[in-house]
């Protein structure tokens, strides 16, 4: 199962490395866009919780990093006011270009 991490700006300048055990956190949170502290933290407990499913469904436990990424968060979160911003300012590794439609019909032809 592929892994990532994510790479935060706090609303004071802090940054902060975090990891997921699934690239799923790719349909939650787009690199270089502000979310306020409220929206991330929603959209990040998300693909945390949807990733630690993923890893429930494949070897049959939940991922205790999930949960322990998710307490991060969390405690970082509650430093600030919600309605001030977090930056997320890399995802590694990131998703592949996806191919122009032209070559999908090729492809399939």
């Amino acid at each position: 199962m592929p892994e990532m991490t994510f790479d935060v700006r706090w609303p004071d300048g802090r940054t902060e490395s975090l990891y997921s055990p699934s690239l799923v956190v790719h349909d939650h949170l787009t690199p270089e866009r502000t979310y306020t502290v409220r929206d991330f933290t929603r959209r990040a407990t998300l693909a945390l919780e949807t990733a630690s499913e993923r890893v429930r469904e494949r070897y049959g436990f939940a991922c205790t990093s999930a949960r322990a990424t998710i307490e991060q968060v969390s405690a970082s979160a509650a430093a600030y006011d919600a309605d001030e911003t977090v930056l997320v300012t890399r995802m590694w590794p990131p998703l592949p270009p996806a191919a122009p439609a032209d070559r999908v019909e090729e492809a399939t032809a």
